[in-house]
């Protein structure tokens, strides 16, 4: 309760009050100060997302949803509203812009992540036909495929005999996270494969796989996936970042499943959810970068 009043009566009252003192020492306004005190990546950009966001000026509070072809002309009007000569700082302005293009970014990655999500796999569409059938040959390449609707689909782990009924919750973003997988890292993602049909500690692949999928995006969601994307891009975090992130954390929940070796499948919600735990507490560090350190193609 404490801390919650103490956040209003600074950011109501003192805060404003912090901003024009320290302007009158230091000579700099708060954007000045945040981009000459901290290096480029997550601290700076979210601390200048805070700034932006908690502006009295609707131009700068504006700032966080612009498009990325206006990132320019905004950081040339933020200058002029407060005032910031090129001569006397020639670096704010190409920091200011990394920041805007980071943060704007995500926003725009997120909506283009959720539209994903809620497109929904149809079996008339022959666009999503074939993606499924590439995923089967990404990561079963010797073995054909008997027919469309077969059981066969179990062998890379999806529940029953056509798989277009696992993608409900995640839509298309799930068949495209796996199948980003399967072509960018095929020898990982059929080893996993592999691993994934262990005798007892087995899983099944497909629909863990789009467990995570729903893992990442609620990361996504709730922001706590900044730290590492504004720490890994240099500008505006695209949807094939999204991708990798996904694959980091397939690569990850399999060694951290067979460390841990549950007695059963029936033990996966636990797991997950300390997998889970675990990855959250990562991306509280502001220097962390979660990416898959293995072969890529």
């Amino acid at each position: 309760m404490f801390s919650l009043i103490w956040h209003y009566l600074y950011s109501s009252f003192l805060r404003s009050w912090v901003k024009w003192m320290l302007r009158k020492i230091t000579g700099r306004c708060e954007l000045q100060r945040i981009c000459a005190n901290t290096i480029q990546g997550a601290e700076r950009t979210m601390q200048i997302e805070y700034s932006l966001e908690s502006s009295r000026s609707e131009i700068l509070k504006g700032s966080v949803t612009i498009s990325e072809e206006n990132v320019g002309n905004r950081a040339d009007e933020i200058m002029k509203i407060k005032k910031i000569s090129t001569q006397k700082d020639p670096k704010f302005k190409l920091s200011l812009q990394i920041c805007l293009l980071q943060v704007t970014g995500y926003k725009k990655l997120f909506v283009d992540v959720e539209n994903l999500r809620k497109q929904p796999f149809d079996s008339s569409k022959k666009q999503h036909e074939d993606m499924l059938i590439k995923l089967w040959e990404l990561l079963m390449p010797h073995i054909p495929l008997e027919s469309r609707i077969t059981k066969q689909w179990g062998d890379i782990g999806f529940q029953g005999e056509d798989p277009k009924t696992d993608f409900r919750g995640m839509g298309m973003l799930g068949l495209q996270n796996l199948i980003f997988f399967g072509e960018h890292y095929p020898e990982t993602a059929r080893q996993t494969l592999s691993q994934s049909n262990h005798p007892k500690m087995g899983y099944s692949y497909a629909i863990v796989g789009i467990n995570l999928t729903e893992m990442a995006y609620s990361m996504l969601k709730t922001g706590i996936l900044k730290t590492h994307l504004y720490n890994v891009v240099s500008g505006a975090p695209q949807m094939h970042h999204f991708h990798e992130f996904y694959c980091y954390l397939m690569y990850e929940f399999n060694r951290f499943w067979f460390k841990e070796k549950p007695a059963s499948i029936m033990e996966f919600n636990y797991y997950r959810e300390q997998f889970h735990k675990r990855v959250k507490e990562l991306l509280l560090d502001h220097n962390s970068v979660l990416i898959l350190k293995a072969e890529r193609q």
